[in-house]
């Protein structure tokens, strides 16, 4: 077999072609879109204009990222059937946020998490908590998306130095400022929902002709990846990568947790919930992301496997990209330059797409909640509260470029993980407690956010995943105390406990109850959210009304009266 590395992969002239147009077409969007921004409103959530499909076609576009097309593609042909375990708990998270999260934050939010925990809760604490984990999920994440589109790039330019793709990384980092500083979330949307349907058409070209080459016998596809692979038939069962120890199992189950709860638990994705008018369009949001998102990854397990049958683990491993560069080589083997120029370039601008949506919800917490509500106590213009999000965005995008070069080469797939475990740590107890545990307090918002963000940290830079493995970010050095590679297991449920201790030897705020109330009335019925989100300046949220005024206001109404019978 043909070692596709070494033999340089198709024409760069042709590739950066193709890859030109599509960052063209897609810039024209943002420009033109970009256009309308007048409010804050219209540069956090698109002016609330957005239906429940066109969400859900910009939730799946913000969820299929470097992660689900290049990394579980190549987790997948590395390593077989534990490669796809990343797509299934991920696609179960879905499952997660549509029952206990979307329609809950809708009613209850403005802009961001912030706004929900900071409803029934002291505002200054919870906001610059939330805007803590909002920052640092998001970078996270960024750092994966990144990594992978300089994988990518180098890829299609041949890119091998590492000087060569620290370069590549700056650019994506570049374009990514842009679309973000002048589309807002209107642009990025739009973008997102042209590159969300040329990936799944994408995916579903290069399904079809994989299997149309074996006569549409997926069975067929897997016997010649088992004899492709060096593993030979172990790569169709469980084992590759977890199951073959005590702890690679607990490892797994780690993962599992994270990418159960991590969904729900990301801060851009929680913010697409503000960007459609009700919480019918919300939970319409989900429906369809879960559907896309389900296909979507049916067409990875073809290609994935298709990869290892056609292209081959090694070849794969010693690719600029590494694990990262599968799709890319298998559509290089099926289509030629063509064919890999287009695949690049929907991959590039699927990254594009993630990394300006994570950009803008970074940027829009700091501006929001730390700027507007905890510096200017709620008194900030909405001019000069956007103008601090433009700039927020251009500092975490250097901090995602140069997480993004010291991250080239790890799988993308395992670096979401990452981010998942936490965010999920971070974000997901204090969310379900504030929305649904009467007792929840400030001071178990700031035990469980705080904790669980700071053990996930301290686990993932100890453990195999930064030193002392081969595929470790730093393999030169040997600093990890933790086993895993994922730290689930361990921060979240810890996390969830935080949260539970802090709240009974908290001290509770005057008001707590009342507050409840009204955040249960508004979350199940989204009564008075109107009111919280109109572009008018916002109440102070320390002393919110009672939920006898919804009755009172109701009761001081006059009563129709009853028309007099006529008698015949």
């Amino acid at each position: 077999m043909v070692n596709l590395a070494q033999a340089g992969v198709g024409n760069p002239t042709v590739n950066i072609a193709v890859f030109g147009v599509f960052v063209l077409l897609t810039l024209v969007v943002v420009f033109r879109v970009g256009r309308g921004n007048r409010t804050a409103a219209d540069y956090y959530t698109g002016g609330r204009g957005f239906s429940g499909s066109q969400n859900g076609i910009a939730l799946a576009g913000d969820y299929l990222s470097a992660a689900a097309f290049l990394g579980i593609a190549g987790a997948i042909a590395v390593f077989g059937y534990d490669g796809l375990l990343y797509a299934i708990g991920a696609f179960v998270g879905w499952l997660v946020a549509l029952l206990l999260i979307a329609e809950w934050l809708r009613n209850t939010g403005r802009y961001t998490m912030g706004d929900v925990l900071s409803f029934r809760m002291r505002q200054r604490p919870v906001r610059a908590a939330a805007a803590t984990s909002t920052l640092l999920v998001s970078v996270l994440y960024l750092i994966a998306q990144i990594a992978g589109a300089g994988g990518l790039v180098a890829l299609l330019l041949g890119i091998t130095s590492p000087g060569g793709q620290a370069l590549v990384i700056a650019v994506v980092g570049g374009l990514m400022i842009i679309y973000v500083l002048v589309g807002g979330m209107k642009g990025t949307t739009w973008v997102q929902i042209l590159k969300a349907n040329a990936l799944i058409v994408t995916g579903l070209v290069l399904a079809a002709w994989v299997l149309g080459r074996y006569g549409f016998n997926f069975s067929s596809v897997l016997g010649q990846a088992a004899e492709t692979s060096p593993q030979g038939e172990k790569v169709l069962g469980p084992g590759l990568q977890y199951g073959r120890t005590e702890l690679s199992k607990i490892d797994f189950i780690s993962l599992s947790l994270g990418t159960i709860l991590g969904p729900a638990s990301l801060p851009h994705i929680l913010m697409r919930f503000y960007t459609v008018p009700d919480a019918k369009q919300a939970r319409q949001s989900v429906v369809w992301a879960i559907w896309l998102i389900g296909a979507f990854f049916l067409m990875v397990l073809v290609i994935g496997t298709a990869a290892t049958a056609l292209v081959g683990p090694e070849t794969i491993m010693s690719s600029p990209g590494a694990s990262n560069s599968a799709a890319p080589l298998l559509a290089y083997r099926l289509g030629g330059e063509l064919l890999l120029g287009i695949v690049a370039a929907v991959a590039f601008a699927t990254i594009l797409a993630v990394v300006a949506g994570l950009t803008i919800t970074a940027s829009a917490s700091f501006a929001h909640d730390v700027y507007a509500n905890i510096l200017k106590r709620g008194d900030a213009e909405p001019a000069q509260e956007v103008r601090v999000a433009r700039l927020t965005a251009l500092a975490v995008g250097l901090l995602g470029v140069l997480g993004g070069i010291v991250a080239i080469g790890q799988n993308v797939a395992v670096l979401v993980s990452l981010a998942f475990a936490v965010g999920a740590s971070a974000n997901m107890p204090s969310l379900v407690y504030s929305l649904f545990w009467k007792r929840f307090n400030t001071t178990g918002a700031l035990w469980s956010m705080y904790g669980g963000m700071s053990v996930a940290i301290v686990l993932v830079i100890f453990s195999p995943a930064v030193s002392g493995a081969k595929t470790s970010m730093l393999p030169s050095m040997d600093f990890a105390f933790f086993p895993l590679a994922n730290p689930g297991i361990v921060s979240i449920p810890l996390s969830f406990l935080l949260g539970a201790l802090g709240s009974y030897y908290g001290r509770r705020d005057p008001g707590d109850a009342r507050r409840y109330a009204e955040m249960e009335v508004r979350a199940l019925t989204g009564a008075g959210a109107a009111r919280a989100r109109s572009h008018a300046e916002p109440r102070p949220q320390s002393q919110p009304p009672a939920p006898s005024q919804f009755v009172s206001q109701t009761a001081s109404r006059p009563r129709p009266q009853p028309r007099p019978q006529s008698m015949v």
